[in-house]
């Protein structure tokens, strides 16, 4: 008998923003009891909830469970950015910009086939419009040294084919309302989301469509008997012929990829709603989103009342921490980081107060790849985002659930290709020199 004990739950801190200003949802029940199902999916984000689509879309006929440890979107559905990025956006790099022309090409086309899955389940089930905005993002400057930066992504693109346009101060200003960015190069691809409006709109979807959604439902062992794998909760059991992992860095939490996974915090910071006074100081327009030109330097985003609120998010600093365990002084340090970035590009609203302030958790590997393979007869993963979950962890979900079904894709073929993540230097080597790195990024791309 295989057992695999889960040697860590998902430990979140500070609360889920785009979560927390959505309107309650009603409560789902956790499993109570033992139910037999054909598929179960342990986590209810982007890549459990993209795999329980595609088990549906492919085989209605099939019982699926999702098990997710919290609540919908209270995990790191609801602590990105929102960004659902088509073009290559390697965050590893000096500009975004990936391994090579054809390589690609063929994650552009991968991405779009993400970002179309995720329109078709918008349309399908009704999903609010302003979840899913296909406005494009600027990559924004603030030096010399970020322009360039822009223009050697921007050249690259034009080899690919893609479009581009670079963006000079005024046009920043504009758009955001401030005069910190000197120029910027926007493109129309992404779609800007509600990550907690859309994954709690699809878990709705799904639920209507038949499929069991538990809630607070931590899988704490899956235990190989016969020819079915026992899932345990604090209150019920599953049953399942296959299982697909969805729990990105927590695969490692179960005994997979040990010592291949090198687990990151990102941290944000969410303001109060804007009143009158402050939105006509700042001006601009109501939605926007920055990426910043060096990879390592500070996020925004502005959102209107459709998609929670007038606010305005800035996310940056990262800790490397294979505990998987962020601190609440961690969270305090960022975000005092973030007061100052805030005030930085809007002067005119510096004292708007912050509302929230939280780590988000992802996954990446030494050498990009994500962990999606069957791991053991029956047992699927769809883990590793490498900092893209909208549309990483989507295509994924989607590739382990073909795999599961024995019906190979284009998008299962490619995580198939993939080698094994690359193993990780000791720790506690690799933590200290991850985290001295991070700092020396983000003082090198103070300004951005």
């Amino acid at each position: 008998m295989n057992v695999h004990k889960a040697e860590r739950l998902p430990v979140q801190q500070g609360p889920a923003a785009w979560n927390a200003i959505l309107p309650a949802q009603p409560c789902s029940e956790p499993l109570e009891g033992d139910i037999r199902v054909d598929v179960a999916i342990v986590g209810g984000g982007f890549a459990g909830l993209s795999a329980a689509k595609r088990l549906r879309q492919q085989d209605a006929n099939l019982r699926i469970a999702v098990l997710e440890a919290s609540g919908l979107a209270e995990g790191a559905s609801g602590r990105n950015s929102g960004f659902m990025i088509d073009l290559p956006h390697d965050v590893q790099s000096d500009d975004y910009a990936g391994k090579g022309v054809e390589d690609d090409k063929q994650m552009i086309a991968l991405n779009r086939a993400a970002i179309s899955f995720a329109k078709e389940c918008v349309e399908e089930y009704g999903i609010d419009a302003a979840y899913f905005d296909p406005a494009g993002k600027i990559n924004g400057a603030a030096s010399e040294t970020a322009r360039n930066l822009n223009a050697s992504y921007a050249k690259h693109l034009t080899e690919l084919g893609e479009a581009s346009e670079m963006l000079d101060g005024k046009a920043m200003q504009d758009v955001t309302g401030s005069r910190h960015y000197t120029s910027g190069l926007y493109t129309p691809g992404t779609v800007m989301i509600q990550p907690a409006g859309y994954i709690r709109s699809l878990g709705i979807g799904l639920r209507r469509d038949g499929v069991f959604v538990f809630e607070r439902s931590p899988v704490s062992k899956l235990a190989r008997v016969n020819q079915d794998w026992i899932l345990t909760t604090p209150n019920g059991r599953v049953a399942a012929a296959k299982v697909i992992l969805a729990n990105n860095g927590h695969l490692e939490s179960f005994g997979f990829a040990r010592k291949r996974l090198m687990h990151v915090f990102l941290y944000a910071s969410m303001t109060v709603e804007l009143d009158a006074g402050a939105l006509s100081r700042l001006g601009g327009q109501p939605r926007w989103g920055i990426t910043p030109s060096d990879p390592m330097g500070t996020t925004m985003r502005r959102i209107d009342t459709a998609q929670g609120g007038n606010r305005i998010i800035t996310r940056t600093c990262a800790s490397y921490l294979p505990g998987m365990v962020p601190s609440k002084s961690a969270v305090a340090r960022a975000a005092k980081v973030h007061r100052r970035k805030f005030a930085d590009r809007f002067p005119a609203i510096a004292d708007v107060p912050m509302e929230y302030s939280w780590a988000g958790h992802l996954c990446l590997t030494w050498n990009g790849v994500s962990v999606m393979r069957e791991l053991e007869p029956g047992l699927f993963a769809a883990c590793c985002c490498n900092g893209l979950g909208t549309v990483r962890s989507t295509l994924t979900g989607i590739a382990a659930a073909d795999t599961l079904l024995n019906r190979p894709s284009k998008i299962s073929a490619h995580f198939l290709a993939e080698p094994q993540p690359s193993k990780l230097v000791p720790s506690p080597f690799a933590e200290i020199g991850a985290n001295l790195y991070f700092r020396w990024k983000e003082w090198k791309a103070r300004e951005e």
